[in-house]
């Protein structure tokens, strides 16, 4: 179903209400996005320690946004592969190993829009 009220370019795409969740999540302050990136961001700082303490926060923060973006390829992609960020990480991840590369794609945006969900108690799929 497409976005109704929205008037993106991609609105009249099946997965609109999908990616506008997560192009909403991205732009929110202390989403579940930012446990991506600090994740991250600490692996990167601990291994690399102070020399690299810009550079290592940028590389999280765009593998963050990189993560989101593919969610928002993959439901450009496949009109039919919405229903898997309903779907438990680990249902997604499992898809992915069997060779579902929508779930591949999509498995970042379902570990944050859990996380999200956890964080926030009001982010919905309906």
């Amino acid at each position: 179903m497409a976005n109704q009220n929205n008037t993106t370019a991609w609105a009249d795409l099946p997965n609109a209400n999908y990616i506008d969740i997560i192009l909403g999540l991205l732009k929110k302050e202390n989403t579940a996005w930012d446990a991506a990136k600090d994740a991250a961001y600490n692996a990167a700082k601990g291994a690399a320690r102070e020399a690299v303490w810009n550079p290592a926060y940028n590389a999280a923060r765009d593998a963050a946004y990189n993560a989101a973006y593919d969610a928002v390829r993959a439901l450009i992609a496949w009109d039919n592969c919405g229903y898997l960020i309903k779907e438990t990480p680990e249902d997604v991840k499992m898809l992915g190993l069997l060779g579902n590369q929508a779930a591949v794609l999509l498995y970042p945006a379902c570990v944050a829009l859990q996380k999200a969900k956890e964080l926030e108690n009001n982010v919905t799929f309906d």
